[in-house]
């Protein structure tokens, strides 16, 4: 395959990659099942329950500018970040209305950058502007690309370099304000370590699943067109869309920021309707629509394992992998002799050692890594593999669109026979939870304070 022909594709994994690490759910509906049946978050509003409305208001009229504390964020501001979100979901099909919800969702997220980089500013907090260009120049050296061939990429998608480089700018200047003044204020005990270790030893040998949420909610007045909306974002993921960018545009859980990851979770820390479904879905399946109390639930499976039990999918591999790709146009008559020898040459004795070699023969390229977990291979290859030895090598796999690849094994570390709590990575995911629902009341704090204005 061409240059050409493969950069795009490359650029879109760049801003698909980009968005994703940026960005209420099943913990919140927990505790409102906790609550009395008749608990509404409105209550405290005291609303009558019959009122009139003075006036309405027409949904046709855009505004394409806000004002926040007196900075401007223009259309083009809008437009150029909403391109680079349709990019990274560049194999979903688009409506009209799912685009014009796209928009408010990405006003939304610049007003809360804007609101972050004034409060960082208020602050002394300044980030220069070397440190934005140098993690720009990483976004881009990450998938092998030049920051210059990524600029030039957002400007095919109508989004800007400028746009991206004051995103980065925002997660630096909020991040280094939390370090200044949420972190140091977030305790974890030892008691409480202690406590979660003692939870898991009970729990050991039990299935656990790595859970993804998006939570809509709903009245009794517009819960048929949230349950449509929910299809529609199902339709969206199906055809393509990535989970964790529909989470932060959509999901009204706490976990929205975090792309809608749950974690890993038992059957039994979920509502009853979520422990279910949770337990029913194969791993790498979206769910339907799940009815909650007060909305709708979308999960994804992820992945599955048993508590503090070894899992062979754990083993760390070393691995070569080859490469041959095809230039555009070319028949599959006139790949296959290639894919053929390809195949019967790493079939054949000398692993590792002989693939430089072989890949040579074919017109390939060698990439070697050698801190790949197995369960973080697709799937369909995790099986074959877990019974490799080594310097067996993979059957050809792949596409002429996207280049056929061979995995070479060169080397395995298994887990060990069973596993044991780690205190310091339980510390760490306690603190990081409470640092995260922290920033999440600073900035609901920002928003309340901030005069906000649409022109």
């Amino acid at each position: 395959m061409t240059e050409t022909t493969t950069k795009p594709r490359i650029m879109r994994r760049i801003a698909k990659t980009f968005i994703v690490s940026l960005g209420g759910g099943a913990a919140a509906i927990a505790l409102a099942q906790s609550a009395p049946p008749e608990f509404n978050s409105a209550t405290q509003l005291d609303l009558p329950s019959e009122f009139t409305i003075f006036g309405e208001r027409d949904p046709n009229i855009r505004k394409p500018t806000v004002i926040v504390n007196g900075e401007i964020v223009t259309r083009t501001d809008v437009d150029q970040r909403l391109a680079l979100m349709i990019a990274a979901n560049e194999d979903a099909m688009i409506s009209e209305d799912e685009r014009q919800r796209l928009r408010m969702q990405v006003l939304r997220n610049l007003i809360d950058e804007t609101l972050q980089i004034q409060e960082a500013t208020a602050n002394e907090i300044v980030v220069d502007p070397s440190e934005v260009q140098s993690t720009f120049q990483n976004v881009s050296s990450n998938f092998s690309s030049s920051p210059s061939e990524f600029a030039a990429f957002l400007r095919t998608v109508g989004s800007s370099e400028r746009s991206i480089k004051r995103q980065i700018e925002g997660e630096l200047a909020w991040n280094r304000l939390l370090r200044r003044y949420v972190n140091p204020r977030v305790e974890v005990s030892e008691a409480e370590v202690q406590a979660i270790i003692g939870a898991l030893e009970a729990s050991r040998g039990e299935a656990e699943y790595r859970v993804a949420e998006i939570y809509l909610s709903a009245r009794p007045d517009n819960q048929a067109e949230v349950l449509a909306n929910a299809h529609q974002i199902i339709a969206q993921l199906q055809q393509g869309g990535s989970f964790p960018a529909y989470a932060r545009q959509y999901s009204e859980s706490p976990t929205a920021n975090v792309g809608g990851d749950l974690g890993w979770v038992r059957p039994e820390m979920l509502p009853a309707e979520l422990a279910q479904a949770v337990t029913q879905i194969p791993v790498g399946s979206i769910s339907n629509p799940i009815a909650l109390p007060g909305g709708f639930s979308i999960i994804a499976i992820a992945d599955q394992r048993r508590i503090l039990v070894s899992d062979p999918r754990d083993a760390v591999l070393s691995l070569k992998q080859i490469t041959v790709t095809f230039p555009a146009g070319t028949s599959r008559e006139q790949a296959e002799p290639i894919v053929a020898r390809l195949a019967e040459a790493t079939q054949q004795s000398g692993g590792c050692g002989v693939a430089d070699q072989v890949a040579a023969a074919v017109g390939g390229d060698v990439v070697q890594n050698d801190e790949v977990r197995l369960r973080d291979l697709p799937a369909s290859l995790q099986e074959g593999m877990a019974g490799m030895q080594i310097g067996e090598a993979t059957p050809p796999f792949g596409s002429l669109e996207s280049g056929v690849r061979v995995l070479v094994l060169c080397g395995r570390d298994d887990p060990p026979s069973a596993a044991e709590p780690d205190a310091e990575v339980i510390e760490t995911n306690i603190r990081n939870d409470r640092v995260n629902r922290q920033a999440r009341r600073y900035l609901r704090d920002l928003r309340r304070d901030a005069v906000i204005e649409y022109r």
